[in-house]
């Protein structure tokens, strides 16, 4: 058996991001399950001082 790729097998990463429900972006971890853009499922909306998107 060689090293390297050929010994992972068949594994694909496929689709890591869906459609978020709150903010609509593409942002929802599936294995997280919480979107990297507006936080859900968490109660407050995530936001910073230094983002200019939620103005």
């Amino acid at each position: 058996m060689t090293k390297g790729t050929t010994s992972m097998g068949g594994f694909t990463r496929k689709h890591v991001h869906i459609r978020c429900r709150r903010c609509g972006k593409n942002s929802y971890h599936v294995r997280h399950k919480r979107c990297g853009s507006c936080g859900y499922p968490e109660a407050k909306i995530r936001k910073y001082n230094w983002i200019k998107w939620y103005t």
